[in-house]
């Protein structure tokens, strides 16, 4: 896939992980829109690229949870052909003491964010013709749950449920889709807490500690650098991978979720009405993969 020329709007694109994306996307020779919330991580942003080129991007304040603001930027942007749907928040804290303005605002930004690029955007590059692509950028929190982070690894696998499905619906269509699953990555992103919006400020956790989360954010210190990830992003992208995973380290986890899924099934025979409807499933999802639209009437 060629990708210079084209257009890519990348969500929270100013910093970290997304700004990293950038970067790498810029390099290609791809043209960027790039939305932030911070002015600062704007304006750094753009001193880079007015340094380093190639081209200064497009820059729309954007709060992914605001679908009147995408329809605005949307109607402004011109042809996109690439989006990426980066931004995010990463909260902590037991989930058992979640309120419902936790949920609220993580699953809000996490998820819906998500479902609002891909509902604005989607049918703006049907019209574009085959070519396009759509990069979510969720976590390996999307495969690995943990004690402090119940509602963030929800948002992450909801997001991967989510592009798994879209990928087969896109295919008929010439548009590829990529789950993204960064590890720990060089950002700043353990500090969202001390960010939370008012109207979410009824939070069921402990109120955030500064000092624990600079210690805490210290372990982020040891990451990926974010335009590595970037540019594994952009190569799996350009090779229309169904999952880009970034960072190597985790093979003794995919072994034990293997071995943990495959030892709860069931010891005993399994009728053949309902083998053959999962093969028919299975041959559906084959197909869908290779560009056929797939009904109801495909699984049964």
């Amino acid at each position: 896939m060629q990708w210079k020329g084209k257009t890519a709007l990348i969500t929270g694109g100013v910093s970290g992980i997304g700004f990293g994306i950038a970067r790498a996307f810029g390099a290609a020779g791809i043209d960027l829109i790039l939305t932030y919330r911070n002015n600062a991580y704007r304006d750094r942003a753009e001193a880079w690229f007015a340094k380093h080129g190639p081209a200064v991007p497009r820059f729309v304040s954007l709060d992914v949870t605001d679908r009147r603001r995408w329809a605005e930027i949307a109607a402004q942007a011109g042809p996109v052909h690439i989006l990426v749907n980066n931004a995010g928040v990463s909260v902590f804290g037991p989930t058992d003491e979640a309120s419902f303005a936790d949920y609220d605002w993580i699953m809000g930004v996490n998820f819906g964010g998500v479902v609002n690029g891909l509902v604005t955007f989607i049918p703006r590059m049907k019209a574009l013709g085959p070519g396009g692509h759509v990069v979510n950028v969720a976590s390996m929190a999307a495969y690995l749950p943990g004690p402090q982070a119940g509602i963030y690894t929800a948002s992450k696998f909801a997001v991967r449920g989510l592009t798994e499905s879209l990928r087969f619906n896109l295919a008929p269509h010439g548009i590829g889709v990529s789950l993204m699953c960064p590890g720990l990555t060089k950002t700043n992103a353990w500090d969202s807490a001390l960010r939370r919006p008012a109207d979410f400020s009824a939070s069921g956790f402990a109120p955030p500690d500064r000092e624990e989360l600079e210690h805490f954010g210290a372990a982020f210190d040891a990451g990926m650098d974010p335009l590595e990830v970037g540019e594994k992003t952009l190569a799996g992208m350009t090779e229309n991978r169904a999952i880009i995973f970034t960072h190597p380290e985790f093979t003794e986890d995919f072994d034990e979720i293997h071995r943990t899924c495959v030892a709860a099934l069931p010891k005993e025979p399994t009728p053949e009405a309902r083998l053959h409807i999962e093969r028919l499933r299975r041959a559906a999802n084959r197909a869908a993969a290779g560009g056929k639209v797939i009904g109801l009437g495909d699984l049964t």
